[in-house]
């Protein structure tokens, strides 16, 4: 199934379905009669943006894919883009002009082995996934706190199609809409990888939330923050995480306040967790780094 946006015209799709999202009202215009769509016009973004309603639709329409940083910065402030989205929109239009291979798959990410002996010291729940969520490497603290943060897991699929997963997270909506936000910015200008090309083909068959999340175009990052969670044997935990970049993959670290009900709960956890001599379960040798 193709992406929503996909092919040379994503800088295109993603004006269209941002300027979706403003109303007449938030961008200073009268909404007047009745309206076909929702959010603004083409024209009114245009007016707005200081720049002809020809060129505009030269844009959408993926005639023009060389837009100006002006031009950008200007349909940023017009559209209400945060400063991820506008990096994300200038992204778009920089690679637009050079499309990639369609169904080009980047070469597996790779587990160095230093992140194996960390997961296998650290006392708190921490996994290390890719740049499109599987889990390559986790902890036996982490699989406690919840099974899927095993290697060969997709958290993004996890999360939209597992119940025992929705029923963990405190608040699923607003997870599901962070992580499928994430998504496309960590997809970036590699859209037509093969991995994030399966990816949005079967949630987009599966998952009618996911298929509404992805035509709205958001765009967030995911470095860290708290969350609460549900777990079905130890009730509410409060743990705040960090993600940190190592090479290509990323390291996620899950840990509480000191002190805190939720810390007691993880020395609970880790001694009914049936912990490994080496701490941590990942990918066959031969994909990790040494």
């Amino acid at each position: 199934m193709p992406m929503n946006g996909s092919g040379t015209n994503r800088l295109g799709a993603y004006l269209r379905a941002r300027r979706g999202l403003v109303s007449p009202e938030q961008a200073g215009i009268p909404a007047g009669g009745a309206r076909r769509v929702p959010g603004l016009r083409r024209e009114e973004v245009a007016m707005l943006a200081g720049i002809s309603a020809d060129y505009y639709l030269r844009l959408e329409r993926g005639r023009d894919t060389r837009p100006s940083p002006q031009v950008l910065d200007a349909l940023a402030r017009v559209l209400m883009l945060d400063e991820v989205e506008r990096a994300y929109l200038h992204d778009l239009a920089g690679t637009a002009a050079a499309p990639r291979r369609p169904g080009r798959r980047r070469p597996p990410p790779r587990v160095p082995a230093r992140l194996h002996h960390l997961l296998a010291v650290v006392g708190v729940p921490a996994f290390v996934e890719s740049r499109t969520f599987d889990v390559l490497a986790a902890n036996a603290l982490a699989t406690a706190l919840s099974p899927r943060l095993r290697p060969g897991e997709n958290r993004l699929r996890s999360l939209l199609l597992d119940p025992e997963e929705q029923a963990f997270h405190r608040d699923w909506e607003a997870s599901a809409a962070g992580i499928v936000a994430a998504f496309r910015q960590t997809a970036g200008d590699d859209a037509d990888d093969a991995r994030v090309v399966e990816l949005v083909g079967e949630l987009s068959l599966a998952s009618g939330r996911f298929r509404r999340l992805w035509a709205r175009h958001d765009v967030r990052t995911l470095d860290g923050g708290t969350a609460t969670v549900d777990h079905p044997a130890l009730g509410e935990l409060r743990l705040h995480r960090d993600k940190l970049p190592v090479g290509d993959v990323l390291l996620v670290l899950y840990y509480p306040d000191a002190g805190s009900e939720t810390a007691e709960k993880l020395k609970l956890l880790g001694s009914l967790a049936s912990i490994p001599e080496e701490g941590s379960v990942g990918l066959p040798p031969d994909v990790v780094a040494g």
